[in-house]
């Protein structure tokens, strides 16, 4: 049966990328052009209706379930997720009102992505940690956290692989020490169904909302909090249920 297995997935995701990408190459020009043209308040429609158009692709076409355990806070919060895969990186812009995503800074140059998520107000920061680029990030957190809007950052860096626990990025420590707010962790195991190759499963995807984490800890203790909550999901590569 694996071998069957195999084949029917990697089918449903040639499918899954001839749909998602081919109605992006519709979607992300237009959210370009309209966010340049709507009023502040209308310009994260398209961004969502791009992640709602991917969910449906992922759920419908390679068999993707999404359960959430918890309630995402409203109002401006850092939200701290596990990165297991680009299911979660995109669902960002569906899962919160107005986001403001902490990305790496080479995703900038994706020709029209990069220009429309500029637009949308995504903190870019580089995979060294430079301090120009750190402050950078710094200060369009807080101009983002000014406008009402929640702050999401993946603290680990970047996307790591199913069962791994890496320390927590430098950056994060900082954010949360600037921004004096709540953290949510947010557990993700993403990892089991949409590894980091081309072939995605079926299965449920499972995200936990933690508890709030008060702001004004100490980086040791805040990191080991947040380390531990965006673990809760963690398991082995070949748990697809």
């Amino acid at each position: 049966m694996q071998p069957l297995f195999t084949l029917v997935a990697l089918l449903r995701s040639l499918l899954f990328t001839i749909a998602f990408y081919g109605g992006s190459l519709i979607i992300v020009p237009l959210v370009l052009v309209t966010g340049r043209l709507w009023p502040q308040r209308l310009l994260f429609i398209g961004p969502k209706l791009w992640a709602g158009w991917f969910y449906l692709c992922a759920r419908w076409i390679v068999g993707i379930r999404l359960v959430v355990d918890g309630d995402i806070p409203p109002g401006p919060q850092l939200f701290a997720l596990k990165h297991e895969s680009a299911y979660e990186a995109i669902m960002t812009l569906w899962w919160f009102a107005r986001p403001a995503v902490v990305m790496k800074a080479e995703l900038k140059q994706i020709p029209i992505w990069g220009a429309a998520s500029d637009r949308q107000g995504s903190i870019w920061v580089d995979r060294d940690g430079s301090a120009t680029m750190l402050r950078a990030m710094m200060k369009a957190a807080q101009a983002a956290v000014k406008a009402g809007r929640p702050v999401v950052i993946f603290p680990e860096g970047t996307r790591v692989a199913r069962g791994t626990q890496p320390p927590l990025a430098a950056g994060f420590a900082g954010l949360y020490k600037m921004l004096k707010l709540p953290v949510v962790p947010i557990a993700l195991d993403t990892g089991k169904v949409w590894p980091k190759a081309f072939i995605k499963y079926p299965g449920t995807v499972h995200m936990k909302v933690g508890a709030p984490i008060a702001p004004g800890l100490d980086r040791d203790d805040i990191e080991a909090r947040v380390r531990a909550a965006i673990n809760t999901l963690n398991g082995p590569a070949g748990d697809r249920m």
